[in-house]
């Protein structure tokens, strides 16, 4: 995702405090991390540029998961060297500062990811405060850069997993988990600002407390164990939707189930399982008992049959053969997920599987790609068809001139599909409305509020 700061507005009319730009790119723990950062630099009294040139200087929060978010990353700072030649380069891209300073040395400085105070202590190097730095004076919801009606909730930060093909935890370190009474603190604050989802992410969410001990910590004069059934039931009491993502499958993963059939949580959950062959998910160094997670699947649906499920694959792994390759879709059809993504493997600089024998060819991998990607769009579309007629609860992200543009439970925004409302309604973003589905595509579902008297 790439955002610029104009969200945040100038923040002295008289125009004389330093200007900075800002760009985000990555995924949304990216994201919380540039809140943080446009949070810190509003309180010191920075002026936040929407555009480069205008600026003093412009900071670039980077992605380096796989090569693709290199090049943007790459491409982003060269465009504001370009616009603007005074640039701070931070985040995941950071942590290969070599990289960086050997493509671009003419960048002010290079800080890796989750480093809000490296990051300052740049900026004041290259554009002093307009006043002393007194970060009391940040308002409690802060700068941020998703719709007033949802936010991020970082959990934790880093991961203790070493998947293969993951290059995540020489970027972001091991697992480093925020006292709960931390993330409920901040979690109330958002909603007293409005907003009705929270999007609860980290890079391996049911790890949350592992590096603790799951010690307890005291919220509202109680005890909480520090664990994610614990924090999920928490939040679960706030006036809004709690949404998880990034669930790697931990046994205790079965607690969170009934959270979700008795309504405390969304129904959603974000698993990434990345295959269905057993000697692939070993070789990736991931769970392999692909039995096992059927089953697991098939009781879940039971205990709660609204339960909609989202993973990501990955296809073309070193050594993935055809058979190999034949089972992943055989798990897809049995699966029968409700969301999923699905990427070609990536030979990132660091991955330990680049070093693995037999790599898949590039047009082989493209074409095991759209080989599962229609696999899924016909279990997509048989899913979506069996939702017409249904009545559901759906939160309105836009509101446009002959549309609204909302989604349900089932959907994440910005990864998942939406509900699409044609006509002109009185209704503004961040409204609950109930609708009834009258009819479906692969992806969105379309609908009509009902009356109040139906």
């Amino acid at each position: 995702m790439k955002t610029s700061s104009n969200s945040s507005g100038a923040l002295h009319p008289h125009g004389l405090a330093p200007r900075i730009g800002f760009v985000s790119l990555g995924c949304p723990k990216a994201t919380v991390d540039s809140e943080r950062i446009l949070t810190r630099l509003r309180a010191e009294g920075y002026q936040l540029q929407p555009t480069h040139a205008e600026a003093d200087l412009v900071i670039v929060n980077t992605c380096g998961f796989i090569d693709s978010a290199v090049d943007e990353s790459l491409d982003a700072i060269a465009e504001a060297l370009d616009e603007n030649g005074r640039v701070i380069v931070t985040g995941c891209l950071g942590a290969r500062a070599e990289l960086v300073r050997e493509r671009h040395p003419e960048v002010l400085a290079v800080t890796g990811p989750h480093a809000l105070e490296e990051v300052m202590a740049a900026v004041h190097a290259h554009l002093p405060a307009p006043h002393d730095p007194f970060t009391s004076l940040i308002p409690p919801q802060g700068v941020r850069l998703t719709p007033s009606h949802y936010a991020y909730l970082k959990i934790s930060e880093g991961c203790n997993h070493r998947c293969r093909f993951c290059i995540i935890p020489s970027l972001r370190g091991d697992l480093v988990s925020r006292p709960i009474g931390e993330i409920l603190d901040e979690a109330g604050r958002l909603v007293e600002s409005g907003v009705r989802e929270l999007l609860v992410v980290s890079q391996d969410t049911s790890a949350y407390g592992l590096d603790l001990g799951h010690r307890p910590d005291f919220w509202g004069g109680r005890p909480l164990r520090t664990h994610i059934t614990e924090l999920a039931r928490t939040l679960g009491e706030l006036p809004a939707w709690i949404r998880l993502h990034y669930v790697y499958p931990y046994p205790h993963v079965d607690e969170l189930i009934p959270l979700m059939a008795d309504g405390v949580i969304l129904p959603y959950l974000d698993m990434p399982l990345q295959h269905g062959s057993e000697s692939v998910l070993r070789a990736m160094r991931r769970p392999a008992a692909t039995e096992k997670v059927l089953d697991r699947l098939a009781r879940w649906r039971a205990d709660c049959p609204d339960l909609v499920l989202r993973s990501t694959f990955i296809v073309g792994f070193p050594g993935e053969t055809e058979d190999d390759f034949e089972r992943l879709l055989d798990f897809l059809r049995e699966a029968r997920l409700d969301r999923v993504g699905c990427f070609p493997y990536s030979a990132v600089e660091g991955a330990a599987a680049n070093e693995l024998p037999n790599p898949v060819p590039e047009a082989v991998k493209q074409e095991r790609l759209e080989r599962f990607m229609d696999v899924q769009a016909g279990i997509s579309r048989e899913k979506l068809a069996a939702r017409v007629g249904q009545r559901l609860t759906v939160l309105v992200d836009a509101v446009e001139e002959d549309a609204i543009i909302a989604r349900s439970y089932g959907d994440a925004p910005e990864i998942d599909g939406e509900v699409i409302i044609e006509g002109a309604w009185e209704i503004d973003p961040g409204d609950f409305i109930e609708v009834v589905i009258t009819e479906a595509g692969e992806h969105d579902l379309w609908a009509q509020p009902v009356e109040e008297d139906d």
